[in-house]
């Protein structure tokens, strides 16, 4: 089979001060980090929507980029040229992992029954190529929210055909993802929410969304699917008001319908943002809830406000990102690059320069972490700035031994207490930037 991309050869680490176009800066996978391989820490999935699909179509003009693969789109063809291309860019990249929906694999059919048929062609197709490769699935969805049956959203939908056609979806994206051996699941509840209150019952929505994610649960779980379940959470776009706005909503959702245990987060750092957030906060929240589960790697435009999915660049950013994972273990699903070029950077050559843009700047995020928590003045001045729970009153208070009353009497004896301590931000501000421009 000729290659796709017969301009580009295998990309190769060649260092910082490398001047090569395709080759990594800093992603070294065999690289030990902290006593693992860099590619341990950095499990690295290609999004089959964006890099395979999107044509930089946007609402003001049609696409820019080539993704025909040399096949008429549309077709089952197509579809295959899809998956020729998909495997031989992650060999050359060395990406051992990618991510779907299910309408990413093939054209959708008027009939959900052709639809099926076309999905078991092309998984079986996916599933040769996975065995040449050692390329494996992270996770799989289905796309409920681009056919305009979905306008009013797909577990929150007010038409009981619609939420029936939904959970078809569902149960096949599943099979799909039992199939190939996908390690998570993704709810990404793009239209579950609402324009307006005067015309919906968030409270029977939300029941209604519960009751779908109950579902495939069980279902998953009946054939055999062990991995994690996720939500990615985000605010807005495209409807004004997501049931899933931020990490603490989504955790929140999760636990008021008993479904945290199968459940944890797919964070996304421009949908992070979006909610007013850093990446940061969502990734310490689901941290400390236990529910980090998956990362979407990509970052939007500050100046523009809406979900760009641009490659990431702001190591500033990575490193915050790879500090929380570092010091959460690591995570069970890995960085998906949700990221896609931008309309102007159309050729084959600049698909791979996202890829290597988004690896290099999360290489050297992790690299940056590393130091950060081996340097110690972050952890040491977290310990001593809680120092006064460790005895007295302190201890009392943690270990719920004490009452209100008993802590007025302290405080009327003690009068007025001092000021507790300097946070010292901005001197962490310049660790933080000592440690990346050292």
């Amino acid at each position: 089979m000729s290659e796709i991309f017969e301009s580009v050869g295998k990309i190769q680490y060649e260092g910082a001060d490398s001047k090569n176009a395709l080759a990594f800066h800093y992603y070294d996978p065999e690289r030990m980090i902290m006593g693992k391989p860099m590619k341990e820490h950095l499990p690295f999935a290609m999004a089959w929507w964006h890099n395979l699909c999107a044509t930089g179509v946007d609402m003001f003009g049609r696409g820019s980029a080539d993704k025909s693969f040399g096949a008429k789109e549309g077709t089952m063809e197509h579809a295959k040229a899809k998956v020729d291309a998909g495997f031989e860019f992650m060999e050359k990249l060395g990406i051992e992992y990618f991510c779907f929906h299910d309408v990413d694999l093939v054209p959708e059919a008027d009939d959900i029954k052709e639809t099926n048929r076309r999905l078991d062609e092309i998984s079986d197709y996916m599933l040769e190529k996975m065995k040449e490769t050692n390329i494996k699935c992270l996770w799989g969805t289905a796309n409920m929210f681009g056919n305009p049956r979905f306008m009013n959203g797909a577990g929150s939908t007010n038409s009981a055909d619609v939420y029936c056609f939904a959970a078809a979806q569902i149960k096949k994206a599943l099979d799909l993802t039992v199939k190939l051996g996908g390690k998570g699941y993704v709810f990404w509840g793009g239209r579950e929410g609402y324009e307006t209150l005067l015309n919906t019952d968030v409270k029977f929505e939300q029941e209604n969304i519960a009751r779908l994610m109950r579902m495939a649960v069980a279902y998953g779980r009946s054939i055999g699917f062990t991995g994690d379940f996720y939500i990615e959470p985000k605010p807005k776009e495209p409807m004004k008001h997501q049931y899933d706005f931020d990490a603490a909503t989504a955790i929140g959702f999760l636990r008021q319908y008993g479904l945290d245990k199968d459940f944890k987060m797919n964070i996304e750092a421009n949908h992070a943002t979006l909610a007013g957030h850093t990446f940061q906060h969502d990734l310490r929240i689901s941290a400390i809830n236990g529910m980090l589960g998956s990362i979407d790697a990509n970052q939007g435009d500050s100046l523009l406000g809406w979900d760009t999915d641009e490659f990431p660049f702001n190591v500033y950013e990575s490193t915050m990102c790879m500090y929380e994972v570092l010091k959460n273990g690591g995570i069970t699903g890995g960085f998906n690059f949700d990221a896609k070029t931008r309309r102007p950077s159309y050729t084959k050559e600049d698909m791979f320069a996202g890829y290597i843009l988004g690896m290099d700047t999360f290489a050297l995020g992790l690299i940056k972490a590393a130091e950060l928590i081996e340097d110690g003045r972050i952890d040491d001045f977290i310990r001593e700035r809680y120092l006064s729970y460790q005895s007295g009153i302190g201890a009392k208070i943690i270990s719920d031994s004490t009452s209100l009353e008993e802590l007025s009497a302290y405080a009327e004896r003690l009068g007025a207490p001092d000021l507790p301590g300097s946070g010292r931000q901005e001197y962490f501000e310049g660790v933080v930037n000592q440690i990346l421009f050292h």
